[in-house]
């Protein structure tokens, strides 16, 4: 389908002297110089001119999408790595629930709920990071939520009972995602839009890539020593992550009301600086950002294909245990198809469509990607029931890894084409939405493949997936129309 420029929604692209990059994502992101006409040399391009840079940086050093290409690797690098830390602690934890319910006499399934506990806690952190990130500006609130997320890991590496374990990997869980739920937010703030699929890859790889790496690592070492070490370890991680968030930068920048001056670093860092353009905003604003963004449709769908899926791949790692190597090759295999394909199905997309790219055609990529999710359920089911060698599991374990990676890609790709201006809210939605479905998953799983047998209860959780898939139907079709319905994300009206 190719879209007129003489609808009335639209403007002609001849006509176009500056990028409106709200205008862009209801009606098609338009990247070719050649498809701007007269107004080519007016626009600002990518090295070699093969992009135009949506959005369009202003002329100023300030701007941080004009900083150095280092730079931004840089802060992105570290966010990547706070946002890894987060599922490697959760699941450090599922490893020591057996020597901690040995040294406290407890039950594993009551020593387990610190498990659910801080899953459930790192689902909502980005729902409360990205609107105070929002207000007080990226840096200090990242400073402050690191600082704790450190603390409540000495906390739970020196906790003498149960009951303050649990406070603190429930205090822990709440803290330690501010990289995870925050991610989307850092990296709108410093690419720009056809940058965005493979900056995404890179970010989503550390964070589906740390539930495998943390229980893997900690099974060697509650083998050898006190399932203590596990935390000193995750303790010594959040100390190198404390560390990196000095070498972050504040990206909160205002494009209509820019700052008279960056300020000094302790200002940045500290939030000094950040509080002098308190008076345009409105805490009350900010801290509903949430909730405006999930009152889009496009937004509610795809957390609830989200929850759908992301269950899962929590299950079956619940159903094998301590199998976790696959995990870490499923990854690596999804991240590294992901940097291509993302890209390669965008140009396809853009040459068929008269050199504009749709939010909507980011969910292509997701039919294979979902059906591979469903194919590895149904294998792994009879593998589970019928006793089938470990490497079988072990193989469609790591494809169904594969399929999660490009979905989990696909979507914030597809949500943050949708709502530019509300990049952290989505972000931190697709965060919630798959930790609370591991969290449901942690509850069911076992007693579901226990009573029905793995074979019939897995087939089930594939039929799900496979009909999640009309949740990305119905978006390919009405998608543009609701949101072209619906508006943009309003947070100064409230």
């Amino acid at each position: 389908m190719t879209l007129a420029a003489t609808t009335p929604c639209e403007k002609p692209l001849e006509n176009t002297a500056e990028i409106d990059e709200e205008f862009e994502a209801l009606q098609g992101y338009v990247v070719d110089p050649s498809h701007y006409a007269h107004n080519a040399a007016r626009l600002k391009t990518s090295d070699g001119g093969r992009f135009v840079l949506i959005p369009q940086p202003l002329n100023s050093n300030d701007d941080p999408l004009n900083w150095k290409e280092s730079k931004k690797l840089r802060i992105v690098v570290i966010i990547a790595y706070i946002a890894l830390l987060a599922d490697y602690t959760g699941g450090t934890a599922i490893i020591t629930v057996i020597p901690q319910s040995m040294q406290w006499g407890l039950s594993q399934a009551t020593v387990q709920r610190a498990v659910v506990g801080n899953l459930f806690t790192i689902g909502a952190c980005g729902l409360f990071v990205v609107p105070l990130t929002s207000y007080f500006g990226r840096w200090p609130v990242t400073l402050v939520f690191q600082s704790v997320m450190l603390g409540t890991c000495v906390w739970s590496a020196a906790a003498t009972s149960f009951p303050s374990y649990l406070a603190a990997r429930i205090i822990n869980g709440f803290f330690c995602s501010v990289g995870q739920g925050g991610a989307l937010m850092w990296i709108k703030d410093l690419f720009f839009f056809h940058q965005h699929p493979q900056i995404i890859n890179y970010v989503e790889f550390s964070i589906i890539l740390s539930p495998y790496l943390g229980p893997l690592i900690t099974s060697f070492i509650v083998s050898e020593v006190s399932w203590r070490w596990a935390f000193w370890v995750c303790t010594i991680l959040a100390g190198i992550g404390l560390i990196l968030v000095f070498f972050l930068d504040e990206t909160l920048f205002d494009r209509k009301n820019p700052p008279v001056s960056r300020g000094s670093y302790v200002s940045r860092i500290l939030g000094a600086h950040q509080a002098q353009s308190w008076r345009q905003r409105s805490f009350v604003s900010c801290m509903s950002r949430p909730i405006v963004a999930i009152t889009k449709i496009p937004v509610l769908t795809i957390m609830i294909y989200n929850f759908l899926n992301s269950a899962w791949v929590v299950g079956v790692n619940t159903t094998i245990g301590y199998f976790y190597f696959f995990g870490i090759v499923g990854c690596l295999i999804g991240w590294f198809s992901g940097h291509f394909l993302h890209d390669a199905v965008g140009r396809y997309y853009t040459k068929r469509h008269a050199g504009r790219l749709h939010p909507e055609a980011r969910l292509i990529i997701m039919y294979p990607a979902t059906l591979l999710c469903c194919v590895s359920l149904v294998v792994l089911g009879f593998s589970f029931q019928r006793q089938w060698h470990y490497m079988i599991i072990a193989v469609f374990a790591s494809i169904q890894c594969v399929g999660v990676m490009i979905v989990t890609t696909a979507i914030n790709a597809y949500l943050l084409d949708c709502y530019p201006e509300g990049s952290g809210e989505v972000g931190a939605w697709v965060t919630a939405s798959r930790n609370w479905a591991g969290f449901m998953a942690t509850y069911i799983q076992i007693n579901w493949v226990n009573r029905t047998g793995a074979a019939k209860a897995l087939g089930t959780q594939a039929g799900i997936t496979v009909a999640s898939l009309f949740f990305i139907g119905f978006l390919q079709m009405y998608g543009k129309q609701l949101r072209q319905w619906q508006g943009r994300m309003m947070f100064n009206k409230i």
